[in-house]
Parts: C-alpha cells; sequence; structure tokens
C-alpha cells in the first residue's frame, strides 16, 4: 500500500467523522475512498480528502441535507442557496407555531362564540390558485391583491389597490352588495399537499381577469377570529369543535372573511369571519 494512503480508522479521527459515517458517505457517492483493498475490502483515503470530508461535518451540523451536499461538493455552494430558503420557512412555520402554543398558554383552548345566521346567495368575482401549506398565507395575499386590483381597475370607487377588507364588513359575510365589497378566502375541507384557493369578492358587474361565482346562500356557522391571520386555525378549531359537538354536518368550504385592512390594523387586532355553510336540514 502507498504511504500516501490513510486507513480509513486514521483518516476518520482526523476528519473528527466515524468510520461508520465515511462509509454510509461512500454508499451514496458523496465520499469514496480512494483505494479499496480488492482482499480485505479495507477502504483507504488521500489526504487531500480531507477538504471535502470536513465539509461534509460541516454541513451536516448545520443539518444540510445529505443530497444538498452532494450538489455542494459538485456544484459549489451556490447550490446552499435552496437550503438556506427551506430553512427559513421551517423557521417561520416553527415561529408561527410558536406564537399558537404562546396563545393557548395564555387563554386555554379555543372556545369561540359560534352562532348560526342565515346568508342570501350572492353573485362574486372570483380569481383561484393552488398552494402548498406552507404556502398558503403568501398565496392567499397575493390573491387578495389581485383580485382587488381588478376590482378596482374598474374605477368604481373601490379602496386602495390591493388592499384586502379595506372597506369594511356589512352583515355576517362582511360584503357590501358592490364591487367594492370584503374579500372572502375560500378554502376546501380536505387539507391535501396542494390546497385550492379561491378568493373571492361579491360584485353585480363583470370583473375581468376574474370568473363569476355565486356563494350559495341557506345557514351557515359562523365565527369571528380576532388576532394574526396565521393563528386562524386556532379559531377554526373552535369552530369545528362546535359543528362536531352538535352533529352538524359542514357543507361546503370553509370562508373567510377579511374584515380588516392589515396594512393599517395591527396583526393582534385583525378581525375575521369564519363561516361555514350548514347541510340543510331534510
Amino acid at each position: 500500500m502507498n504511504e500516501g494512503y490513510l486507513p480509513i480508522g486514521r483518516f476518520a479521527r482526523l476528519c473528527r467523522l466515524s468510520v461508520k459515517q465515511l462509509r454510509h458517505y461512500d454508499e451514496l457517492g458523496l465520499l469514496a475512498p480512494a483505494h479499496v483493498d480488492p482482499d480485505s475490502g479495507y477502504r483507504y483515503y488521500r489526504p487531500d480528502q480531507a477538504r471535502a470530508a470536513l465539509l461534509i461535518g460541516l454541513l451536516r451540523s448545520l443539518d444540510v441535507p445529505l443530497p444538498s451536499i452532494g450538489r455542494v461538493l459538485s456544484d459549489g455552494t451556490d447550490a446552499l442557496g435552496g437550503v438556506r430558503d427551506r430553512m427559513e420557512a421551517d423557521l417561520a412555520r416553527r415561529e408561527r407555531n410558536f406564537a399558537a402554543l404562546e396563545r393557548i398558554l395564555s387563554h386555554g383552548l379555543p372556545r369561540s362564540e359560534v352562532t348560526v345566521v342565515r346568508e342570501p346567495a350572492r353573485r362574486v368575482a372570483t380569481v383561484r390558485d393552488t398552494a402548498s401549506q406552507e404556502r398558503i398565507g403568501a398565496v392567499t395575499s397575493a390573491n387578495v391583491a389581485r383580485l382587488m386590483a381588478a376590482v378596482n381597475a374598474l374605477g368604481a370607487g373601490g379602496g386602495p389597490e390591493g388592499t384586502a377588507g379595506s372597506t369594511g364588513a356589512t352583515g355576517a359575510t362582511g360584503a357590501t352588495g358592490g364591487p367594492t365589497g370584503t374579500p372572502i378566502g375560500l378554502f376546501p375541507l380536505d387539507l391535501t399537499r396542494e390546497i385550492a384557493v379561491t378568493i373571492a369578492v361579491e360584485t353585480s358587474a363583470d370583473v375581468p381577469g376574474t370568473t363569476p361565482d355565486v356563494l350559495p346562500g341557506g345557514l351557515y356557522a359562523s365565527v369571528t377570529h380576532v388576532g394574526p391571520y396565521d393563528q386562524i386555525s386556532l379559531t377554526t378549531h373552535a369552530l369545528f369543535a362546535w359543528l362536531g359537538e352538535r352533529g352538524h354536518t359542514p357543507d361546503g368550504p370553509l370562508h373567510e372573511v377579511y374584515v380588516s385592512d392589515p396594512r393599517t390594523t395591527s396583526p393582534d387586532r385583525l378581525v375575521t369571519h369564519l363561516m361555514i355553510k350548514l347541510e340543510d336540514p331534510e
């Protein structure tokens, strides 16, 4: 054996890795030994492989996934941009979850007051999109802005372009009966990997770039959420708990009526009405 090669045990100590880790990285194609003894199967490494081995250890200590480390070894650190973005999204999710847990610890499990109201059918303009659960908030906000921009482009005296709920609410649904109505988010009851997001606003006009639709009338269970949008799930829990306790069957998507203007209202004071249609008794 060439004296320039290091046996796996010595190389592992040099690189602050275990022999088991080095074998695993070899199996994954991340760091192949410079030589494998054909008789014993023993692995040997060159000293100049230490830099790559140490880099793998460093990136693993930063929770970089092994497939991404492979791309770094072959393509350079530019491959870390996607890893950073995923970590940032995960951090934001954890911060939202932490805030929700803090709210539960401070105020207990949500038990918001639910009322039953009868709503008329409403003609609406809609925009539709899909989103992963991690991006549902961003996609909802973008589509509220898109819809309100289309409505305001009619020149009907609506609020500032892209405003969510800038005109306030009238009645249980927050609709005003015209093209300046409050935006309503419609979300399916079954949450899948890709969630259908529909934003609607009541209007009697045809709005370019949108799809006309009708929100059905009937009995709705309604509850009001006050607080950040990313904590709406707490009030949604209270709504569905109320439905379950009384044996009601939901009929149709969950409505989120965005009453407040988030540009001028602090997150803790945002008002959102949550509504869900009840199955009509036969």
